[in-house]
């Protein structure tokens, strides 16, 4: 997109590309960005690190050199890692990069206590909050909830106040008890339901099936994600769900909005216990960003 953007090609010979990854050397969605740097004779490029991939893995500078390029790297390399989270997370771990959120009263409730069978979302963030919590939505691949969050908040799970893609939704709904007419299986975006009933593709929606016991079941999920390419997930499902990935240690950052509200009973809120932590305000909400060691 860089490149395209020249109108005047003929001035790439004097310029210096600055990139924060390596450029790869192999056919994936694009073909090589080596090659395109080098058929426009840029002659400097920096770069704030390199791609641990094995297709690349320092092949891309090792190339540009060849090609009498001159290569700097490990510029602002901390940084260029932790922007690259995603993309590295899913090679080393073989799965997606996980983040929980949800949102919880000033005295640690993240619902209120249900009746049988109650059903209704509980708003406990402010309304200027869901434009920021719609706009991590745009920024990931996927959003992911259980089924209790699914029947009883009806979510849609989209980026509705905020201009953006929506995400891909994965519900996980073992005896499929989610009803046909809940928004999340609306025409708006792709859905995929783990299962353990049924596989197939109606419409919009895939049916993914699981087989064997409940043990490994998130990281089965994670697996099949990885393997379609899904390298972010976002978690919004209940307590439930969320205490599952953090009780497997299978999450990387949690962003949690903190109301001024209290309810004084309820369904508590996951616990965390985290090293790196950010806050900053929303409105009259707070946010906390804890980062996984």
């Amino acid at each position: 997109n860089s490149i395209n953007s020249v109108e005047k090609k003929s001035l790439l010979e004097f310029s210096t590309l600055y990139v924060n990854l390596e450029p790869c050397t192999h056919f994936g969605k694009t073909p090589p960005c080596v090659d395109l740097i080098l058929k426009h004779k840029i002659p400097t490029v920096i770069i704030g690190c390199r791609d641990i991939f094995s297709a690349v893995n320092g092949l891309g500078i090792k190339k540009l050199k060849d090609a009498g390029v001159y290569v700097v790297e490990n510029i602002l390399g901390r940084k260029c890692l932790f922007l690259n989270r995603r993309f590295f997370g899913s090679i080393e771990k073989n799965r997606p990069y996980i983040i929980l959120k949800w949102a919880e009263t000033a005295d640690g409730f993240m619902d209120i206590r249900r009746l049988k069978n109650q059903t209704g979302s509980f708003a406990i963030s402010a309304n200027e909050t869901k434009i920021i919590t719609h706009k991590w939505r745009t920024e990931e691949q996927a959003i992911m909830v259980g089924t209790n969050t699914a029947m009883n908040d009806n979510p849609m799970l989209n980026a509705r106040y905020y201009a953006g893609n929506n995400p891909i939704r994965i519900l996980i709904d073992k005896d499929l008890k989610v009803a046909a007419t809940n928004f999340i299986f609306n025409s708006e975006a792709q859905t995929v339901v783990f299962n353990k009933i049924k596989n197939g593709v109606e419409k919009n929606i895939e049916f993914i099936k699981l087989d064997g016991d409940d043990s490994n079941f998130l990281n089965k999920i994670l697996e099949i994600l990885c393997k379609k390419n899904i390298i972010s997930v976002i978690i919004e499902g209940g307590q439930k769900l969320l205490d599952s990935f953090i009780k497997n240690n299978l999450w990387d950052e949690a962003r949690i909005i903190i109301s001024q509200n209290k309810i004084r009973e309820g369904l508590h809120a996951p616990i965390l216990k985290a090293i790196h932590k950010e806050k900053y305000t929303c409105g009259i909400d707070s946010i906390k960003i804890y980062y996984n060691s």
